[in-house]
């Protein structure tokens, strides 16, 4: 239909302002919809496409119990409160809710943090719990925000603290296990990109939806035993306090235990005085208590290692435990004196009368018969670095999963140190430093027939639903490190040594070994007379000895200006676990 206007009529004029402004709104259009599309489609997603953080939980930590994973570490949803003080309408509301509801937790200055308008994000309290944080919401008031995250807590309270460390404010794992395995407990943080309402809330319609699962840290198992885990640190805090009882001190010695199987390498208790609860890791004063002594804290090992030097002897076929020489309570080595800290078993005894006594008369001369009988050679200091430090691995780290494992030093014979003295030395434990888990790992090769298993601690991983245990790959094991004949000669004459003043202290019926140590200390380099290490360490097994150990321990004592003795202050720990695990274990006496 055509419409007649007459020219210059009104209705022309009305006909053409309207075709003008119909034609002013479709370029506008045109360029929002088309020219412009890119840019607002740009805007839009700023505003309401949002990418959100999917927090990977960490990876819980299990001891067994016997042969059933238990939890010592899992995780607890907590809220971090914050505002917006930019569109806090009630302030005053606001503080009274958070004082009130989070208590402790709320930080100290909430009118200044809440005044400050040019923030938009200000933390209110943290680690509130689920039902706190439900609390505030129904408070309905404007601005306030939770976010969640997670924390650790420990079912078991302290237990192997030292074993497991801690997780610090920043998510990052600290000492033990945490540490060491941060990594693979960490996970991986996943990722929503979604369209948002004007609170923020995801929607969940939508292709615009990016979801990257979050992928959880690790959840690993422990070889630590937690019912041997809690007897053992009982056994030692009982040996703490009877320290401090019989020095009438009010001053704090120090003390260590491992528990492994000597037949696996599996570590089956770690524990360390002075301890801490993880879960207040914050209020602790003295760092000491963080470190796990057994393997960040080499020493010298004293007269433990003498079932080692005479290991060498015996496997080299030099001596045997009937051999004879003429104890007159010194030795000569080049142009030093070595003395024995017992006197008067002189004349002409065996080295197992030696080893009964710890003389080390006898243990200097095992170290002149790998030479040429009356000098500790080049060859016999050789034959003693072969078996210390390349077969039975002391002085180096043993690899097992834990964090700040040290080495320690044996000096080898291609060093100027390495002489005939510093060898003298250490054919009674001085003049090498050692980790405790060194030691109890060169003993269990001792004792189990000559096989060097490699210490571990952990026993493999949990699903998510923490119903299904699968258990790692088996760590290294190296075989006839020393034959199995001296491993026999060697288990009978530690058995012997302890028989020879301890048998009435173990059960009845059960085959049990041990060895003392009291080994001296160094300050700023020279050996003190005030302040000794006591050690014990030793094996036990049910009435057939030809079985083998089923456990191994080893107990250190020490304390500044404090002269602590193996038979007197760590073997007392040493029977007291022993006792129990053999119970524990089950293990059969004799008749």
């Amino acid at each position: 239909m055509l419409l007649d206007f007459k020219k210059g009529s009104r209705a022309q004029t009305l006909a053409i302002l309207t075709l003008v402004i119909m034609a002013i709104f479709v370029v506008r259009l045109f360029y929002l919809q088309i020219i412009k599309h890119d840019y607002y489609v740009a805007q839009a997603n700023a505003e309401q496409l949002k990418q959100l953080a999917i927090p990977a939980m960490r990876g819980q930590i299990y001891a067994m119990d016997d042969s059933t994973p238990v939890p010592l570490v899992l995780n607890e949803a907590v809220y971090t409160v914050f505002a917006d003080p930019h569109v806090v309408d009630k302030q005053q509301d606001m503080v009274d809710l958070i004082h009130r509801v989070a208590g402790g937790n709320a930080r100290p200055n909430l009118d200044t943090l809440l005044a400050n308008k040019d923030s938009r994000y200000q933390v209110l309290a943290t680690k509130v719990t689920r039902q706190q944080a439900q609390m505030m919401k129904d408070a309905n008031l404007k601005g306030l925000g939770f976010q969640q995250e997670s924390q650790r807590v420990y079912p078991e309270g302290q237990l192997a603290a030292q074993v497991l460390g801690f997780v610090n404010a920043d998510g990052q794992g600290q000492y033990g296990i945490e540490d060491a395995m941060n990594d693979q407990l960490t996970g991986k943080d996943g990722l929503l990109q979604s369209v948002t309402d004007v609170s923020n809330v995801p929607l969940t319609i939508g292709n615009k939806n990016i979801n990257i699962p979050a992928q959880n840290g690790r959840n690993v198992v422990l070889t630590i035993d937690r019912n041997v885990q809690a007897y053992t640190e009982q056994a030692l805090n009982k040996g703490i306090q009877d320290i401090k009882s019989r020095l009438h001190t009010n001053d704090e010695p120090k003390g260590s235990v491992l528990v492994m199987d000597p037949q696996t390498g599996k570590v089956l208790a770690m524990a360390n005085f002075p301890t801490y609860n993880p879960g207040d890791f914050g209020n602790v004063t003295n760092a000491a208590a963080f470190n796990n002594a057994t393997i960040s804290d080499p020493y010298e090992p004293g007269s433990d290692i003498k079932t080692i030097t005479m290991t060498t002897g015996v496997d080299k076929g030099v001596v045997t435990p009937d051999s004879t020489y003429n104890n007159t309570d010194f030795i000569k080595v080049d142009d030093i004196t070595i003395t024995n800290a017992t006197k008067g078993q002189t004349g002409n005894i065996t080295l197992q009368h030696a080893l009964n006594y710890s003389l080390n008369t006898g243990f200097v001369t095992v170290a002149q018969r790998l030479g040429d009988g009356t000098n500790i050679t080049l060859d016999a200091r050789n034959a003693m670095y072969d078996y210390f430090h390349n077969k039975l691995r002391l002085g180096k780290l043993t690899g097992i999963q834990l964090a700040n494992e040290q080495a320690g030093t044996v000096i080898p014979p291609s060093d100027p140190q390495g002489n005939a003295v510093r060898y003298s030395n250490m054919a009674f434990g001085q003049g090498l430093d050692v980790t405790m888990l060194q030691v109890g790992a060169a003993f269990s090769t001792v004792m189990n027939g000559g096989t060097y298993h490699t210490p571990y601690i952990v026993a493999g991983t949990m699903n998510d639903e923490g119903d299904t245990f699968t258990p790692s790959q088996p760590k290294t094991s190296t075989d006839n490190v020393i034959k199995p004949s001296t491993s026999d000669t060697m288990r009978t004459m530690v058995h012997d040594a302890r028989s020879a003043f301890y048998a009435g202290k173990d059960r009845p019926g059960y085959y049990v070994g041990g060895k003392t140590g009291t080994s001296q200390t160094i300050e700023n380099g020279r050996y003190v007379d005030n302040q000794t290490i006591g050690t014990y360490l030793g094996y036990g097994g049910d009435s057939n000895s030809s079985k083998g150990p089923k456990y191994v321990i080893m107990v250190q004592v020490s304390g500044k200006n404090m002269n602590l003795a193996g038979n007197t202050d760590a073997m007392p720990v040493f029977t007291d676990i022993s006792n129990w695990l053999l119970g524990y274990m089950k293990l059969q006496p004799k008749g």
